[in-house]
């Protein structure tokens, strides 16, 4: 499989899949969003699925169902936990180019209002604030590109990861 996807990471808030859509429309690609494929394969909401078997269920079920997309000419929108899962990580950086779509804390919180019911995988008494720290450093490493969105709009956003992954295909 040629490595011609774009993977999109971040925290859960930052746009992927909004910039995803988009992105993918300028592109002439298809448009992947990975927590929706959860969803069709578990035949569950990300919260029910969640609710069931728990944060470490959901993170297992979430890194076997992106570890096995098979898709070309395509952007993926990831949920904010894929990089918890290794092999799914793994996967997508052999397939695409990885880029982290950043945002400092303060303005992710803004942002994020009703964090539960989007099904974002908190363990007990954890804050948006531990999961951000906890996160980052993950998003750090696996990023092929970093995309720091603060201060941008969506049109902005897609001009600097289009630009960035052209400057990272020249120096190949």
């Amino acid at each position: 499989m040629k490595k011609d996807n774009i993977v999109l990471i971040g925290m859960p808030g930052v746009g992927k899949s909004t910039a995803g859509v988009i992105l993918a429309k300028v592109l002439g690609y298809e448009f992947v969003d990975a927590d929706l494929v959860i969803q069709k394969e578990e035949g569950k909401l990300l919260k029910e699925i969640i609710e069931e078997v728990g944060t470490d269920g959901f993170i297992t079920v979430e890194n076997r169902v992106n570890s096995s997309l098979e898709v070309d000419h395509s952007i993926i929108a990831t949920g904010g936990s894929v990089v918890y899962g290794k092999e799914a990580m793994e996967h997508l950086k052999s397939i695409g180019t990885v880029v982290y779509l950043q945002l400092p804390f303060e303005e992710l919180n803004r942002r994020l209002s009703d964090i539960k019911g989007r099904g974002v995988v908190l363990k007990d008494g954890q804050t948006l604030k531990d999961l951000y720290e906890e996160r980052v450093p993950l998003y750090e490493k696996y990023a092929d590109i970093t995309v720091n969105e603060y201060g941008l709009n969506v049109e902005q956003t897609i001009d600097k990861i289009l630009s960035l992954r052209n400057e990272k295909k020249c120096k190949k």
